[in-house]
């Protein structure tokens, strides 16, 4: 699993014009999920957000994590972050999961991110989305999975 997370003042994700899901403070969560992936891709991605600390102390060090911050998470599915450039000008996204397999998981991500201490809002499964949103600071990160292991 691919999440990008910005770390924003605000955030809303629409659906035919139509709000599905707004934040203030908190992260925009783009996630995009491999053939390989599986639950302990999400449990080990959901346990890494709720605790990354990317938000700012008093004395302005990046120290709390979003629950600290009394943020909140807006969870948008994006296939394209498994998107492969290697080859021609036209994406390959082989290594996407399948839309089945891509939403149980990404339903089963949603509902683990929702046991935790900060509320959680999405987008729409595969609609085709307007995101808007602040990013504060800005701040902007990558976590691959496929990268954990590594040292």
């Amino acid at each position: 699993m691919r999440v990008v997370i910005q770390r924003v003042s605000e955030a809303k994700v629409s659906v035919d014009s139509a709000p599905v899901g707004s934040i203030r403070t908190g992260l925009v969560v783009l996630v995009g999920i491999a053939r390989t992936d599986g639950e302990p891709e999400a449990d080990y991605l959901a346990d890494k957000l709720i605790g990354l600390r990317i938000f700012s102390d008093d004395a302005g060090k990046m120290n709390l994590n979003v629950a600290d911050a009394g943020g909140a998470l807006l969870v948008i599915s994006q296939f394209t972050l498994y998107g492969s450039c290697r080859k021609g000008r036209r994406p390959s996204f082989d290594e996407a999961a399948p839309p089945e397999q891509a939403q149980a998981l990404y339903n089963y991500f949603v509902e683990k991110l929702r046991q935790g201490p900060v509320a959680v809002e999405t987008g729409v499964f595969q609609a085709s989305m307007e995101v808007h949103l602040v990013n504060q600071g800005p701040v902007t990160i990558l976590i691959d999975t496929a990268e954990r292991n590594r040292q």
